[in-house]
């Protein structure tokens, strides 16, 4: 079973100017199919080729690097891309709630969002994550990944360069900012909560 490049669910021009379409054709067209496309060599022929994209990350995990790398970062991408939204509607019911209970405002979890991915020390990610029953934000490191680490994730911030430069320079703040208040995907983020397990990759 080979992996593909999942679509974009908007059009490519619907986040500018946050992230520009020349943004995405680059880093959903070029970054995220090389990765798809290294993870689809990596697994032909061999065990792994006809197991989910979740249980090859786990299994790669510490055992074989590039296969790590190369999966979770098509995973990751696959996450992030439904982390966004054109129009950000914020979130209501149980995910409200569970934002007030862990982190007392909804304000406040944004600047944790924003000063978590700012103040990460190069490439990576920032997540909002659910772990028995109560939400915390967490960074990973360059391809690491929480999919296979005991957390529900809800939705996921690109901390690459490659996210960002071309619209917002080394300005990573700026492309924080934009992202945090006006287009994370609580929809998504609620979807994630109320199934209580971990999002499937789509192929």
């Amino acid at each position: 079973m080979a992996f593909t490049l999942i679509d974009l669910p908007y059009d490519k021009e619907a986040i500018a100017p946050a992230i520009t379409a020349e943004t995405f054709n680059y880093h959903h067209g070029k970054h995220h199919q090389a990765y798809v496309n290294k993870t689809n060599d990596a697994i032909e022929g061999t065990d792994h080729a006809d197991k989910p994209l979740e249980d090859i990350v786990a299994a790669s995990r510490g055992s074989d690097q590039g296969l790590f790398n190369n999966s979770a970062q098509t995973w990751n991408h696959g996450f992030y891309w439904h982390s966004l939204t054109p129009q950000s509607t914020g979130p209501s019911g149980e995910l409200a709630a569970k934002i007030e209970e862990s982190f007392g405002s909804l304000a406040e979890l944004k600047d944790q969002l924003k000063s978590k991915g700012a103040g990460h020390f190069a490439s990576g990610w920032v997540w909002l994550v659910e772990k028995d029953g109560k939400l915390s934000v967490v960074d990973t490191h360059d391809a690491d990944t929480v999919v296979d680490q005991g957390h529900n994730p809800l939705l996921v911030i690109d901390l690459w360069e490659h996210a960002y430069y071309l619209d917002h320079q080394n300005a990573r703040p700026s492309y924080l900012d934009a992202v945090v208040d006006n287009h994370l995907n609580w929809d998504f983020a609620a979807d994630n909560l109320s199934r209580g397990t971990v999002w499937t990759y789509p192929n």
